[in-house]
């Protein structure tokens, strides 16, 4: 699920401010994860928190939603949305916007088969965005994700979402000029189709994405959930990533790659890892009390060399930590001297952005 992640992250720094062209950065200071990337979170612990019991999956559904929504206040729900968050008894809205579509790439990757892949997507959407066309375009994510993790062809997956769900009579090429935004899922979820099916490799169909302009962090978020089961995701661009995620944010990240692993590309394009094993290589392990340690050297002073299982090793998210990465970044920055931008440049892309309160 980081596809859906990545996308919204590059995205979020051109939802009001158009970029109208595919040459960008991919990443810098001024993104970050929005409601695309929380809700998407949300969805995926529900997932792994109701241990496969399908029918508690939109009760567990809401109170992932509403327990992140209420810590990520601020990443940019819309007006509706945020009510229900806070809602003692949040009830559906008749709502066909594309916030149902952004946070359901999950579902196809936990999918066992196409008719599970349509039951968890309609678990997770009904319960907010349950007017037909919420319903339709967060189905439809859910379905091509699924498609594409097993090994659908472009063409198929094109074929069957034309025939079961969008017409797409358009390239991005003919709409990037005039498309504006448009949150609704009929607006924007056959257009983050649309860059996805056009796509050389998953970052071009994040770029296809974001050159269209409009709601660009969720049509970027969309089209990544389909393209990183398809093409699988690039290494650098997961490592450059999770550089945008605090410690909880990637802790349920990590454990969903974990249970539902996707690939990962090394620098040749060869996908011989899992974006779980990426992850894994970027975590912290600490040894668990009980763990059986074995002491295999010892050295003058009373020091010793003991060996660990790897196996037994947990994982550590505090390394995540945002207040933490700002004290990191801000105690090297006298080190560095007074050019603030090239100490943060130096200092790494996530702690970058968090040497603003230094300026």
């Amino acid at each position: 699920m980081i596809g859906a992640i990545i996308g919204d992250i590059a995205g979020s720094r051109y939802e009001r401010v158009n970029h109208k062209s595919k040459e960008f950065e991919l990443f810098d200071k001024k993104c970050r994860p929005t409601d695309d990337s929380v809700m998407s979170l949300a969805v995926a612990k529900a997932i792994l928190d109701c241990a496969e019991d399908v029918d508690s999956l939109g009760k567990t559904a809401i109170s992932a939603m509403q327990e992140l929504g209420r810590i990520y206040k601020n990443a940019g729900y819309g007006g509706t949305f945020i009510k229900w968050l806070w809602a003692e008894d949040p009830q559906p809205y008749n709502s066909f916007g594309n916030g149902s579509a952004m946070r359901v790439g999950p579902c196809g990757f936990a999918a066992k088969n196409l008719d599970e892949a349509r039951l968890l997507s309609a678990k997770v959407t009904e319960i907010s965005h349950n007017h037909p066309e919420g319903m339709k375009g967060a189905e439809a994510i859910a379905v091509a994700v699924y498609l594409a993790r097993n090994g659908k062809s472009k063409e198929e997956i094109r074929n069957y979402i034309t025939s079961n769900y969008y017409e797409i009579g358009f390239s991005i090429d003919q709409i990037r000029k005039s498309y504006k935004f448009d949150a609704s899922c009929q607006g924007s979820v056959p257009v983050a189709f649309e860059a996805f099916f056009e796509a050389a490799d998953f970052e071009d169909a994040i770029r296809n994405a974001i050159s269209v302009g409009g709601d660009s962090d969720t049509i970027a978020a969309m089209a990544g959930a389909v393209a990183e089961a398809y093409f699988g995701v690039p290494e650098g661009i997961i490592d450059s990533a999770i550089n945008y995620l605090d410690a909880r944010q990637m802790e349920i990240l990590y454990y969903f790659e974990k249970r539902y692993p996707s690939k990962a590309l090394d620098e040749d394009g060869e996908a011989t890892r899992t974006v779980f094993e990426v992850l894994d290589d970027s975590v912290d392990k600490v040894i668990p009390a009980g763990a059986a340690v074995e002491v295999d050297g010892e050295y003058p002073g009373g020091a010793v060399h003991a060996w660990v299982d790897h196996e037994a090793m947990l994982p550590d998210f505090s390394s995540f930590d945002k207040e933490e990465r700002g004290k990191a970044a801000r105690e090297r920055l006298p080190k560095e001297g007074t050019d603030i931008s090239k100490a943060a440049k130096k200092a790494g892309t996530g702690l970058a952005a968090l040497t603003k309160s230094a300026r």
